[in-house]
């Protein structure tokens, strides 16, 4: 296989001041990118601002021969996500690649969760996304390719205590992902969502009630889980050569691994009772053998199936 090269593309990534999304900024230029550093400089609960991170990510990119700038637009707005994407096409005349990284983390249990901080971390982590990418889809759209990475986290696929906000957004995310790999492919854009796990300011976060960080509780296991590691994954669904869209992967450590929605065979009910669905309940929650849709027509496509039906009148 030939060297994965990014040489004459552009990058945006977010929240690349710091960490994961500092990581994925190096690796990207390491192969060739031109990179947008976008970051607020906030803390990890979005409390302060200093983009002075983003700055020192774009002198390391250029003190190894790359070519870089900073932005420190919020992408909870979408005067920031536009600004951002403007001084992108300002600079570099193009995005290839965009890779939203940016996030905050405000943990708490849900009945405690207050509506300022739901929305804070929604705006970030969803709202963000949504900002950045439509005017970046726009210029991908015209030029008829373009490479999508979004981050989500096990948090919101797979759920976990005292993240309401966070695992809603990032799991938000995975259908804002799904949907843009449905309307980009017949323009050659490829849309595709990492759940990192990594140790970083956010791993190192204390829980709620002074909860031990993830990097304290497991500290065997994080001390193998840098940044780095996730990176190179996100510079392959970055690339040309990468042509895989609307999937999710669990990344950490070296360890790569696909995470599905995936449509068990289920059970056909003659007579719809709920006595009759409580008997069958079992049956109806097997797994396998499973079906792995790619759009929602796939889905209609096992009802059809299923029940024996055509999908137009004959």
């Amino acid at each position: 296989m030939s060297p994965t090269s990014l040489t004459g593309r552009v990058a945006v990534v977010t929240g690349a001041g710091t960490g994961m999304g500092r990581s994925h900024a190096l690796a990207l230029a390491a192969l060739g990118a031109k990179v947008v550093v976008n970051d607020l400089g906030t803390s990890v609960t979005g409390d302060t601002a200093d983009d002075s991170g983003a700055a020192g990510v774009v002198a390391e990119i250029r003190a190894s021969g790359g070519s870089a700038t900073a932005n420190g637009d919020s992408v909870a707005t979408a005067e920031g996500g536009r600004a951002l994407v403007e001084q992108a096409m300002d600079t570099f005349g193009r995005i290839d690649v965009l890779v939203n990284n940016a996030g905050v983390l405000r943990d708490g249990a849900f009945e405690d969760l207050s509506a300022r901080d739901w929305e804070l971390v929604r705006s970030v982590h969803l709202d963000g996304a949504f900002h950045v990418t439509q005017p970046v889809w726009r210029h991908m759209k015209a030029a008829g390719h373009g490479r999508i990475v979004f981050s989500t986290s096990a948090a919101g696929i797979f759920g976990n205590s005292s993240n309401a906000a966070y695992g809603a957004a990032k799991m938000g995310v995975v259908g804002l992902m799904r949907m843009l790999a449905v309307e980009g492919r017949p323009f050659g854009i490829r849309a595709n969502a990492i759940a990192p796990l990594a140790s970083t300011r956010m791993s190192a976060t204390p829980g709620v009630g002074g909860r031990v960080p993830a990097t304290e509780a497991l500290p065997g296991l994080f001390a193998r889980l840098a940044p780095e590691h996730v990176s190179p994954v996100v510079a392959w669904l970055a690339s040309p050569d990468c042509t895989t869209t609307g999937e999710v992967f669990s990344v950490g450590g070296g360890r790569i691994a696909r995470v599905f929605v995936g449509a068990g065979p289920g059970v056909v009910l003659d007579e719809i009772t709920a006595e009759r669905v409580g008997e069958a309940w079992e049956q109806a929650r097997r797994t396998s053998p499973h079906a792995i849709p790619t759009d929602m027509g796939g889905e209609l496509d096992l009802f059809a199936e299923a029940l024996r039906l055509p999908l137009t009148p004959s």
